[in-house]
């Protein structure tokens, strides 16, 4: 691996920046008088044992290492959720640098990434795919979108969008969140939205009061095998949970965008290396082919149009943090 460039020479440094992501970050950090480096890589896959830039930027696989506190000025997660982030923070304690996200680039992106799973769930799309071959459409009767009842978990930015494209498609939307700040969603108990479903959707943020909150106990409560789609964050839905409610029945299909214990798994799967995956990430692995299951890359916030606002935000927040040393969306206090 090449060395990276030395911190004298870089404004900022970005971690887990795909090719198309580099491209425009480096087109607007050219525009904006920036010098910045990019790698595909985590921080703890790049190699590099110092930070390369006094502001380094990561998205949500990479391992912050606490030596390089004194090293950085700023970081910078291009992500919506910033649990990952809020963690580091904590630890840290009196001393860590300035730290910004991301909140407002990809809820449309997102939302149409859990359409398209749940709609190819719904579709049996997975199924359809496999029976080409012989042109065969025995059990492959799906179910259309209008008519569903949605029990959405997390109506933030994210979550109300999937609610304006589910009720838009003829759905009806069951809002599950604390804090109910929109008037257009009808919310309910976790409980009664679980035993109205056809279709669970997890837009959550991620805290230490809900993690793992897809139990087996939860899901019992769920009357109609539902499908269960996650754009959040994997810790809500433990593969082996899971794979034991595709088995008994308690769901129909599982689509995912996010995995339990992710950096892990992405790294293993990078490296083609996954004999030493853990037990949950094993579990996942089996659910690969399950006729009913759709697994994607945590790739929902990938669109041009988001690539091309996350890129210009990101390069417009760290102007902003060089002239005033605070990102223009700082991380919330806990």
């Amino acid at each position: 691996m090449t060395a990276p460039e030395t911190p004298a020479s870089l404004d900022a440094f970005f971690y887990e920046a795909f090719v198309e992501e580099a491209e425009r970050l480096h087109h607007h950090a050219a525009q904006a008088g920036l010098r910045i480096g990019a790698t595909t890589h985590t921080i703890q896959e790049s190699g590099h044992a110092a930070p390369p830039a006094p502001v380094i930027s990561i998205r949500t696989q990479s391992r912050l290492m606490p030596d390089w506190l004194g090293q950085s000025q700023g970081l910078l997660s291009r992500s919506t959720g910033y649990d990952h982030v809020q963690a580091f923070r904590t630890a840290v304690g009196v001393g860590c640098p300035p730290i910004g996200y991301l909140p407002l680039y990809c809820a449309r992106a997102v939302a149409e990434h859990a359409l398209l799973l749940w709609t190819a769930l719904l579709r049996r799309l997975p199924r359809q795919l496999a029976q080409f071959d012989r042109f065969h459409r025995d059990h492959l009767s799906g179910r259309e979108n209008v008519g569903q009842t949605m029990a959405l978990f997390g109506v933030g930015h994210i979550g109300h969008e999937i609610a304006l494209i589910a009720t838009a498609l003829g759905q009806t939307v069951l809002g599950v969140d604390p804090v109910q700040r929109h008037p257009d969603i009808t919310y309910v108990a976790p409980e009664d939205a679980l035993a109205r479903a056809n279709l669970i959707v997890c837009a959550m943020n991620l805290t230490d009061h809900n993690r793992g909150y897809f139990t087996r106990e939860r899901l019992a409560l769920a009357t109609h095998k539902p499908v269960l789609v996650n754009i959040a964050r994997g810790e809500f839905t433990p593969a082996l949970v899971l794979e034991a409610a595709l088995d008994n029945g308690t769901l129909s299909g599982v689509g995912l965008d996010v995995y339990h214990e992710e950096p892990q798994l992405a790294a293993a799967l990078r490296a083609g290396q996954t004999t030493e995956l853990t037990p949950d990430n094993q579990a996942l692995l089996r659910l690969r082919n399950h006729p009913n299951v759709l697994l994607t890359p945590h790739n929902a916030f990938n669109t041009a149009e988001a690539v091309e606002r996350k890129s210009e935000q990101s390069i417009r927040t760290l102007l902003h943090f060089q002239n005033t040393g605070h990102f223009l969306w700082p991380l919330p206090n806990a």
